[in-house]
Parts: C-alpha cells; structure tokens; sequence
C-alpha cells in the first residue's frame, strides 16, 4: 500500500469559487482513495490557504517536500493546485523522478511515464500559467483604471487599499494622519535638508528613544523609505499614478521635490540618481543628477 501525501491550497482570489474551497478539495481527494482503498493510505494533509500557486514559498507546500521520504504519492485534485508556473512544477517532477515518488491528478488522467503524458501535463501547466498571468494583467488594469479615477474631497480621502504607512491610519477606509507620528517624519525631512544623512537621521530618532510603529529601531532604509513616499506631501502613489489626498501632510511639495533632488544628487548609484518629482498639475515629473 503507498502512502499518499494529499496536497489542498486555495488563494484569495479563489475563496468563493466552487469547487475550489480547501474543505471542497479534502472531501473529494479522500473520496478518490477510499474508491481505490487497496492501493493509497493517507499519510497526510497539506493545506494552503490564500496562497498563490506561481511560488513555491508556501508552507503547507514545504513541509509537504521536507516530508518526501515519508510518503510515496503527491496527490492534488487538479494539476493547477500544485503549480501556476511552469518551471516551478517540472523542477518539482524532477525532485520527485530523483526520489522515486509518483504524482498523481484525481482528476486529470496522466501517465508521466511516458513521452505524451509529459507533453500533456507541460501543456497543462502552460495554461495554468497563462490563466494565472491573465488574472495578474487584468487585476493590475483594474487597479490602474481606480487609480486614474480616485478622487477624493477635502471631507474624506480614500485609497486604493493598503497597509497605510508610518504617519496615517484607515479608518473605515477613510485616510486619517496620526500628528505624533507626522511631527517625526517633519523632523527627518528637515534633518535630510539641513544636510544630514540617512544612517544619521535614523541614529537621531532611535537615540532620543522614537521608534517605528511596530517598536523597531529605525534603519537608513526606513528613513530612506519615508523621505521617498509623496504620501508626506499630500499624495498617494500607484504604479506611477499620483492621487491627492486631504488627509495632513508632514511638507509641502517644494520640500518633498527639494529632497527627491538632494538624494538624487548624493546618490552613487546611477539607477537612483533620477529623482522623481511633483509636479505643478499633480503627476509624477522626473529630474535627472546622472551628469552631476
């Protein structure tokens, strides 16, 4: 009798879907080895959930290989439960032909001892993939489209939803400032303008005992982070697209383009010495200190 190691995942984009639900995926998957009870035991249960299937950082997925000398067969409902990328799913049907375990589709009738149920299961992996790069493309249009369209009031200011930074808080979707935190960002903004430096910026704030929101000590690239986000000036930024809003701002947008250009110039990196600006109508406008 081999043993079977049941692999179940399911990503945030496919929580409502039928068929697609984790307990859906288990019931049918142990449906399947009673029906062949002679053959497959359940050794165990591997779950994801809301886990993209183009990666491999899953951690259902990775107990799932550091536990390969226990079991004998992966097992998955579809192909696409396991992988959404191509390369990912064969170099895994590698490891599993190097340790000499089986793979098997519940629902997908695949020989991969043979020359055309390779062909058929690469062919399958390729429109995994596809599908999955088409729901990235249209995501990333939609969010473009609400991106160009936000508009917000002097009344409330919303977002394009996100883990609001150092500054700012969400409150029932509406962008709101936290002073205290807006009162440091100020005093780094100024320090950077004075002619201070990340590193001593970051090393003025944790000496007098200020620290990030989650209670760490503050780095050059924390700061470096902060003094690069329009969001300080009254803007919030996606994917190129610049969207006002009316929450407090910690400077004015001649200080925040005065410091774009000051790292710009002190940059020793050549892809950083673009600085990307505010410019009068609101859009993202670029100088370049590449020559300087």
């Amino acid at each position: 009798m081999m043993k079977a190691a049941l692999y179940i995942r399911v990503s945030t984009t496919e929580q409502a879907e039928d068929g697609y639900s984790l307990e859906a995926q288990e019931e049918k998957l142990l449906l399947y080895c009673e029906a062949i009870a002679d053959d497959l035991e359940v050794y165990r249960i591997y779950r994801d959930d809301g886990y993209s299937g183009t990666t491999t950082t899953r951690p259902g997925y990775q107990q799932m290989m550091e536990d390969i000398n226990e079991w004998d067969l992966l097992l998955v409902l579809k192909m696409d439960r396991i992988h959404r990328n191509t390369r990912n799913f064969m170099l895994m049907m590698d490891e599993l032909a190097r340790r000499h375990k089986e793979f098997r589709s519940a629902t997908e009738d695949l020989d991969t001892t043979t020359a055309m149920g390779r062909f058929v299961v690469n062919m399958i992996q390729n429109i995994a993939q596809l599908e999955s790069e088409q729901i990235g493309e249209r995501t990333k249009f939609g969010m473009k489209e609400k991106a160009e369209t936000l508009s917000n009031t002097h009344a409330e200011s919303r977002t394009m939803g996100f883990n609001p930074p150092y500054g700012y808080v969400l409150e029932d979707g509406v962008l709101h400032s936290v002073p205290e935190e807006l009162e440091v960002v100020r005093r780094m903004y100024q320090e950077f303008l004075a002619g201070s430096s990340f590193p001593r910026i970051a090393e003025s704030v944790n000496r007098d005992g200020i620290r990030t929101r989650k209670g760490n000590r503050w780095t050059k690239d924390s700061i470096s982070t902060i003094l690069h986000n329009p969001i300080y000036a009254g803007y919030l930024r996606w994917d190129g697209i610049l969207s006002r809003h009316y929450a407090s701002a910690a400077v004015n947008v001649m200080e925040y383009n005065d410091v774009q250009r000051l790292a710009a110039s002190r940059s020793k990196n050549p892809e950083r010495r673009a600085a990307e600006l505010i410019d009068g109508s609101g859009a993202l406008a670029v100088d370049d200190f590449s020559d300087f």
